[in-house]
């Protein structure tokens, strides 16, 4: 049986770290790689055993491979993922999927007329502490849901200190970086859609002037429900978690806003206190597994085209909030 065939669109530590390991676990291969360096596409395909590097977009599109995983900077995704589908490649794109909603919704328009998938990299849907979450909100284990409280800072590792602090122009920032991944997680245990965000951000130094380090607002979603977040690069000893409190019970994840299957979900009613049964996998293989599923027919991405725009223009109307000190209402 052949070989699932991938081209990596950036020579990125994402890739390094998680995903190249994730699509050979899922069966796939890894055909070829792009990079506008050429030093370092071609020390990226040797470290990892890529047949081929180029510094040619078309020559990779043009080349014989399924699909593309785009890892590339904010600013550029828009860009390649149109050139992919008008390839005929369908693409898991790294979020956010772009800087601005209308290049999102082109992207989105552009992949269903080229009727390939896309899939937004939003990694946090295979968490299974959110999965079980999500499944008993579902099953009405916490009654009518209210609330629902998202702690996703940390500190920044060294040797992403790069453009994620210095470049506003390529997406910098805590929001850009770490509440859209929120939003999409939130959207995904509750079921809701965004109607409005408040938001204020922070500058502790760690960033240029004007690029946020860290940032705190309130969702309101579209049934009522309110949804808190705690974003940031600089706190080195915060415990990740989500929370999800509804009228007759409440959950409380900790330890699981994080690439790594772990972390644990208590389920708290008038019953007791008690831990949900989690099956703990790779995260990036089950997202990989369902875009390949997806483009064999198979159900859909974990997180497609239209969650990662409504993720974007969430996160963008958080940007937005801060910079007016006002209530913004999603434009998605």
């Amino acid at each position: 049986m052949k070989k699932f065939r991938w081209g990596l669109i950036g020579a990125s530590t994402i890739g390094r770290e998680w995903v190249i390991d994730a699509m050979r676990q899922a069966g796939g291969e890894i055909a070829s790689v792009f990079s506008t360096d050429s030093q370092r596409g071609a020390s990226y395909a040797s470290e990892f055993g890529i047949p081929r590097s180029t510094t040619d977009l078309n020559d990779l599109l043009n080349s014989p491979i399924d699909a593309v995983y785009i890892s590339t900077t904010n600013d550029l995704h828009a860009h390649q993922c149109i050139a992919a589908a008008k390839a005929g490649k369908h693409i898991l794109c790294e979020k956010p999927l772009a800087t601005n909603v209308a290049d999102a919704r082109s992207m989105v328009r552009i992949c269903k007329s080229a009727n390939v998938v896309l899939a937004t990299n939003h990694h946090l849907r295979g968490a299974a502490t959110h999965r079980a979450m999500r499944d008993a909100v579902k099953a009405g284990k916490i009654g009518r849901p209210l609330a629902i409280k998202v702690v996703h800072a940390g500190y920044l590792p060294v040797h992403l200190q790069g453009w994620r602090l210095t470049n506003p122009a390529a997406g910098a920032g805590a929001i850009l970086d770490l509440t859209v991944h929120d939003a999409d997680l939130m959207r995904f245990i509750i079921n809701d859609d965004a109607a409005r965000v408040s938001a204020t951000v922070q500058n502790s130094g760690m960033a240029i002037a004007g690029v946020e380090d860290a940032a705190m607002g309130v969702i309101t979603f579209r049934s009522g429900i309110l949804g808190q977040f705690h974003d940031g690069f600089t706190t080195k000893y915060v415990q990740t978690s989500v929370e999800v409190h509804g009228d007759s019970g409440s959950l409380v994840a900790t330890n699981c806003m994080t690439q790594a299957p772990i972390g644990e979900v208590l389920l708290r009613t008038s019953g007791g206190e008690a831990k949900l049964q989690l099956q703990h996998e790779n995260l990036y293989v089950r997202t990989i597994n369902a875009f390949t599923s997806a483009i064999a027919g198979d159900g859909e991405p974990l997180s497609t085209g239209e969650d990662g725009v409504a993720s974007l223009a969430i996160a963008l109307a958080a940007l937005e909030s801060a910079r007016t000190r006002s209530v913004v209402n999603i434009a998605a």
